[in-house]
């Protein structure tokens, strides 16, 4: 499970083969969990569906826009936009709220973006820890 950076578990060290760098075991079990709420994130804006589908919503601005105006902006059915909605929806990255009949989606991405910001955070001192390791040796 912990071969993302070469290396192997023992007791509560990592062993990494990538410049002899040792992590305890609760500094890696933050990365997984870092990696593990980011990946809806990544997934959600993998697709260029929903990322023109954002960029329709930054575009509305505060007010957001509803199905109706999105299907209009775009090639795609009813359906497909609901459904990339969902998949936005569902990695928190814009938030439905309802008007009368019609719902309009609002971006949500100060949280998303705190998490990623975390999740570099400890990437670069992953980074920082191997270049300490190589500079001594």
């Amino acid at each position: 499970m912990f071969n993302f950076l070469n290396g192997y578990l023992t007791k509560n060290r990592f062993y990494s083969t990538i410049g002899n760098m040792l992590m305890d075991k609760e500094e890696i079990h933050q990365i997984l969990q870092r990696f593990h709420h980011c990946a809806p994130f990544f997934i959600a804006l993998g697709d260029e569906a929903r990322q023109k589908l954002i960029l329709d919503i930054v575009d509305a601005g505060k007010s957001g826009v509803n199905v109706t105006d999105l299907s209009a902006k775009s090639n795609l059915s009813r359906p497909a936009i609901s459904h990339h909605l969902k998949v936005l929806k569902d990695a928190n990255l814009i938030y439905p709220d309802k008007q009368g009949t019609q719902i309009f989606y609002k971006l949500n991405l100060n949280e998303n973006f705190q998490e990623i910001e975390n999740l570099i955070t400890s990437m670069q001192s992953i980074l920082k820890k191997i270049e300490e390791k190589e500079s001594a040796n």
